[in-house]
């Protein structure tokens, strides 16, 4: 019975250390399909939008508004009645990476209480040029055939898989006589 007892205890401790070696990884996080159209443009990755005009935040991945009600925080998927007026695309948004950036609420008011009221042009998602992908930095044009190495022409490799440059006037033969014999 105790080894019964042993063994169970032992596989549960493997069971838990691999799960927490499991659970130790690096990624690297993108959302861009994710942000909203009114969201500021340039940026990959946003955990959190603060709009300093309504001292609101977004949490985005989530799609939530926080919002300070009461002296609690109210967590919504549209802003409080009261603010219904407020246009998402001309405020302006400070992206902030942080996970609860709500309970420094005194330090973001302080940091960007200057944006409030901020009349400047913020480039929004929905306004954005579309986003350029490049792929390949060689410029040489694929579509041009005169080097397609695949004409008989230019093979050099004779019908044995000799090497062979099939030019009979060959100047420069080194002696391999495939030119004229001297």
């Amino acid at each position: 019975m105790k080894k019964l007892f042993y063994s169970i205890a032992l596989f549960g401790l493997l069971l838990v250390a691999a799960k927490s070696e499991a659970q130790v990884q690096v990624g690297v996080q993108v959302n861009i399909g994710a942000q909203p159209m009114w969201g500021p443009t340039g940026y990959d990755y946003a955990e959190y939008y603060y709009l300093p005009d309504i001292d609101v935040y977004y949490n985005i991945p989530q799609r939530q508004f926080v919002y300070l009600d009461g002296g609690r925080w109210i967590f919504g998927a549209s802003l409080p009645y009261r603010m219904r007026h407020y246009d998402l695309y001309r405020g302006y948004k400070v992206v902030v990476n942080a996970p609860t950036p709500y309970l420094r609420c005194d330090y973001y008011r302080g940091q960007y209480g200057r944006y409030r009221g901020y009349t400047g042009h913020q480039v929004v998602l929905r306004d954005a040029p579309p986003r350029r992908v490049y792929r390949d930095y060689d410029r040489r044009d694929r579509r041009d055939d005169r080097y397609d190495h695949r004409d008989r022409r230019y093979d050099r490799y004779d019908r044995d898989g000799h090497y062979d440059k099939r030019d009979k006037h060959d100047r420069h033969d080194n002696g391999r006589h495939n030119g004229r014999h001297h």
